[in-house]
């Protein structure tokens, strides 16, 4: 062998040493990386994060939708009929001083608070109309009544004689 031949097998072995000692290096750092990637998590809890995380509500549209809407609005209240809010009193001021306040007791959301002025127009309506709107929930221009004043385990006699006590209490 001559000593071209020599020189090239060097700097060969060489280049061959140094890809293998950096193929060591790349399989000691890959290993360090894996041991810091957190474990699979078991299906007991990605089902439990899953449900947590899960939309409160679903956005429907079509015929589909409405079906879809009705259905759950009737199993909200059948679900609710096992219940009676506040022990079933229908005593109208403290079923409003318990629900209705937060909202007639201020204005939110346009909700009109206990005087004439407020209660003119809507009286005109008719009390039932009025009973109507506090059971099924009524979206007006002036704002917005959620059904059962969004108590679904409200009854319909414990709306009706709130709307009695609040119309009854009317201030000037």
């Amino acid at each position: 062998m001559n000593k071209t031949d020599l020189n090239f097998l060097k700097h060969f072995a060489l280049v061959i040493g140094g890809l293998v000692l950096l193929a060591l290096v790349l399989i000691v750092a890959a290993r360090a990386i894996y041991q810091q990637h957190p474990a699979e998590p078991s299906p007991q809890q990605t089902a439990h994060i899953d449900q947590r995380i899960a939309p409160v509500a679903a956005v429907y549209s079509g015929e589909t939708g409405k079906a879809a809407m009705e259905t759950a609005k009737a199993a909200a209240l059948e679900a609710a009929k096992g219940q009676v809010a506040y022990d079933g009193s229908v005593d109208g001021s403290f079923v409003y001083g318990k629900l209705c306040s937060a909202c007639h007791g201020t204005g939110v959301a346009g909700a009109p608070t206990l005087t004439k002025a407020n209660w003119a127009a809507r009286q005109t309506q008719g009390f039932e109309l009025l009973v109507s709107h506090a059971v099924n929930g009524y979206q007006g221009a002036a704002g917005i009544m959620p059904a059962r004043g969004g108590n679904p385990a409200l009854s319909e006699d414990q709306v009706k004689a709130t709307v009695r006590w609040m119309l009854d209490n009317l201030e000037n």
